[in-house]
């Protein structure tokens, strides 16, 4: 960099060649205080709001305040988006976290409305509504005590492979779970290619999932070719259908990447979310208290005409929408995300070179008692009425 632009960097520290900062990074997580990581960097160079280290085999700074993650994230000429290649290569090339932005503003344009439009949630709530209550039925006859978090993810894996791939046989659902398993290992592990370490195993995982997905690919495209309609609409049909301005269409890499991507996002942050949801008012009786009593009004409010939810009753969760923010804010299944630097450029004072990674800490402003007052205590009520300022809350 040349000592002048080498004066004008963050504190911080580089760490171990080629280790970098991954050691401390990974122990902090691992010991349950994933807060310690940041924390240390506040306590040996001050409150900067921004520090240099070596992270996931890349110069990165790192950017724990709201207004720096606020200019990064709106700054597209300064910054794009910089995964790991590890993370690339699990998730896929043609996903998310690897396109540029018009491309990636093309892609999230025509998979928003068969993910969350609101005729693709209007048909994926019935099936959701039927198996959580299925689930639990089922927990409570089983007499003993269940692994929560196992019998979660396996509900949500269900949900998603119905929403995503509709009537898959019980062999690919079982196929891709176990697949699934193995990448989420990976995508938490260093990205170490050797026979025995767990990412080895995840890019394994990655080839089988490619090509079950293909397989059920293969087989729609086959069968709108000869005109036979397989009944319900899923995920991969709109995905399938769906074509921008232009009449251009996702191809098969694209269709596969995307499903990798939001199966994975979808039935993992949703278990664990679940599950601390849960916790969180097993601890809190009187918010638990409050939360069902809502839930009973629902329900006392159904016309008995009426088969299970709509989103017209969804959306009246006004206290179950504070519980799942707070748990959001505190728990933060996303806790940062990657950009790189295009350019030269300046976040509070300090200079992030060209080509150097940049890691968003959200847990960071989330967990700032100068933002959330008393950060570490779960109270769904800071949401009452509060609208958190950009950059605050994400």
């Amino acid at each position: 960099l040349g000592a002048e632009r080498r004066a004008r960097l963050p504190p911080g520290e580089m760490g171990w060649p080629l280790v970098g900062g991954m050691w401390a990074f990974l122990r902090a997580f691992k010991s349950g205080k994933p807060d310690a990581f940041i924390a240390s960097f506040v306590r040996r160079f001050g409150r900067t709001g921004v520090y240099r280290s070596f992270m996931f085999s890349s110069p990165t700074v790192l950017v724990t305040t709201a207004e720096g993650r606020k200019q990064v994230l709106m700054d597209d000429d300064a910054f794009v988006t910089g995964w790991p290649k590890a993370t690339v290569a699990l998730v896929g090339p043609r996903s998310f976290v690897a396109m540029p932005h018009d491309e990636h503003r093309r892609i999230r344009k025509l998979t928003a409305a068969p993910i969350n439009g609101f005729d693709a949630l209007t048909g994926y709530l019935p099936f959701i509504d039927s198996t959580v209550t299925s689930s639990l039925r089922a927990w409570a006859d089983h007499g003993g005590s269940v692994e929560f978090l196992t019998e979660l993810r396996r509900m949500t894996f269900k949900i998603i492979v119905q929403i995503f791939l509709g009537g898959a046989d019980q062999a690919t659902t079982r196929a891709l779970e176990r697949s699934y398993t193995e990448l989420n290992y990976g995508m938490r592990a260093m990205a170490i290619n050797l026979p025995g370490f767990a990412y080895r195993g995840a890019l394994r995982a990655r080839r089988r999932l490619v090509a079950v997905l293909q397989g059920v690919l293969d087989e729609r495209r086959a069968a709108r070719a000869k005109g036979v309609s397989g009944g319900g609409v899923d995920m991969m049909d709109r995905l399938i259908e769906a074509q921008d301005e232009r009449g251009r269409r996702l191809d098969d890499d694209e269709i596969i990447d995307v499903l990798v991507m939001y199966l994975n996002a979808g039935h993992e942050s949703s278990g664990h979310i679940t599950m601390w949801a849960t916790v969180f008012l097993q601890e809190n009786p009187d918010m638990f208290a409050r939360a069902k009593a809502e839930q009973e009004a629902i329900m006392r409010s159904i016309p008995s005409s009426q088969q299970g939810l709509t989103l017209r009753d969804f959306r009246k969760m006004e206290y179950l929408s504070q519980v799942i923010d707070e748990t959001l804010r505190l728990v933060n299944i996303s806790f940062v995300s990657f950009r790189q630097a295009t350019r030269d450029v300046f976040v509070n004072g300090y200079l992030i070179p060209k080509g150097w990674k940049v890691q968003l800490w959200y847990r960071s402003v989330h967990m700032d008692p100068h933002v959330y007052p008393d950060p570490t205590k779960f109270d769904p009520s800071r949401w009452e009425g509060h609208s958190p300022r950009a950059g605050t809350f994400l």
